[in-house]
């Protein structure tokens, strides 16, 4: 722990593998602390659908940032970064080892990377932005609009979502404070220093809980199914705001949106005739109700679409975390909990993952973990050097109905997708020509 950079142990995976379990686990072979890197639980609220772990749940391992944030601001991965580096060397100070623990890997990116990509415009180098004044001539009618950021610099607007505003407007403020192009900034910037190994901030060592897809997917639909025995339906009613931003704060959380069309119905009809806490208390008996509730249909299909959303997020998670792999080399080891899911047991627990994380750690430690042996399911995709990376030119696949792909890698990783592959193969079926490249 002497050492001029921290170690730190970071825990990944996609959504329902297991990683806090395991971060908790570990604390019967290390004096470990917990820093949570969910994007949504570090929110004070939803406690239920953010999956927070209990307190009686928490075996006394100190957490961090977890259910601490105001539920109304946007926490970044600047202000996720800000935080945790403090906590790191407290911890450190403490000779505990900072346990990383969560599934936003954009947060984990910030944290242990010398730079951040995305708001990297809010740190830029004041020896590169000059004197921080406007370098354009007419400031009061300089638009911070997403058009023009597309009309001065399409190249960095095709990598944003047009409502993404906050990014659109650290991007122009980049601009307007010293006369260079984003894309131009960033992308030398990402080249240089992004993601590198040998710029990260800390001694990292990586540890993924993984599990295949069939098996992970059968999970999580039947935690969502706990989720709203466990109270999850009070909760969204609580939160409900028809008026309400769904972009920004504790309402991003997948679980929340999904409900607003069946809370439109329900509390404009159910609040004329019963009062608030009656028609809270009967939420729950609406999935138990006959057929013919109107309602029961609208909010099965919103408990659908919690399952459909949080299985997509597997599936970025995955994908992510197997990018940072094989275009940044980041040494992750993997950790197999497929069996673990299918038929959960303590024992099965234990042997299949607390004991091969435990001996991965104390290797790290031993400085062998790159002697470790894990199963690295890379699926044959070869490491990209530095100059093969491409994370800013846009794709768009026609054959699945125009969808935008940004960089090189994420592009071919989509083509090389199953269910691409299966358009592209009906398409030509039927005679439609299909440009693939």
């Amino acid at each position: 722990m002497s050492n001029s950079k921290p170690k730190v142990v970071v825990i990944m995976g996609a959504t329902g593998s297991g990683k806090s379990r395991l971060a908790i686990d570990l604390a019967s072979q290390f004096p470990i602390e917990i820093i949570n890197a969910d994007s949504m639980q570090v929110y004070k609220g939803l406690d239920v659908i953010t999956n927070k772990v209990p307190v009686h749940d928490q075996k006394g391992v100190p957490h961090h940032l977890l259910g601490t944030i105001s539920p109304m601001v946007e926490f970044t991965a600047k202000d996720f970064r800000d935080y945790a580096i403090p906590l790191i060397h407290e911890i450190t100070s403490r000779n505990h080892l900072p346990v990383i623990v969560g599934g936003t890997n954009y947060y984990i990116q910030a944290l242990v990377s010398q730079f951040l990509l995305d708001d990297s415009v809010g740190d830029a180098d004041e020896r590169f932005l000059g004197d921080g004044q406007l370098h354009i001539q007419d400031q009061e009618n300089f638009s911070y609009s997403y058009d023009n950021l597309k009309h001065l610099d399409p190249v960095a607007a095709n990598r944003i979502h047009p409502n993404d505003h906050r990014k659109i407007n650290n991007y122009l403020h980049l601009y307007a404070s010293s006369g260079v192009l984003p894309s131009k900034y960033l992308q030398e910037k990402t080249m240089e220093n992004w993601g590198s190994t040998d710029s990260l901030r800390f001694e990292c060592c990586f540890i993924c809980v993984d599990a295949s897809l069939p098996v992970i997917d059968k999970y999580v639909e039947h935690r969502v199914d706990q989720m709203v025995d466990s109270g999850l339906l009070l909760e969204v009613y609580d939160i409900f705001n028809p008026d309400a931003d769904y972009t920004r704060g504790l309402r991003q959380a997948i679980g929340v949106r999904e409900f607003e069309d069946f809370l439109k119905v329900y509390r404009s009809e159910e609040l004329e005739i019963l009062c608030v806490e009656k028609s809270k208390e009967n939420v729950n008996t609406i999935l138990s109700s006959c057929d013919e509730n109107p309602h029961k249909r609208l909010l099965q299909d919103a408990i659908d679409k919690v399952k459909l959303n949080t299985r997509r997020l597997v599936r970025r998670q995955k994908r992510r975390i197997n990018r940072l792999q094989t275009l940044f080399g980041w040494n992750i080891h993997y950790v197999d909990a497929t069996e673990c899911l299918s038929g959960f047991s303590d024992e099965l627990w234990t042997a299949k993952v607390v004991e091969p994380s435990i001996q991965i750690i104390k290797s790290f430690f031993d400085k062998d973990i790159n002697s470790v042996s894990d199963s690295n399911p890379t699926n044959g995709t070869k490491s990209l050097t530095l100059i093969e990376r491409d994370l800013w030119t846009q794709h768009v696949c026609k054959p699945c109905g125009n969808k935008v792909l940004r960089g090189a890698y994420e592009w071919e990783q989509h083509r090389q997708g199953r269910s691409h592959r299966k358009r592209v193969c009906r398409l030509r079926k039927s005679g439609v020509p299909v440009l693939d490249e």
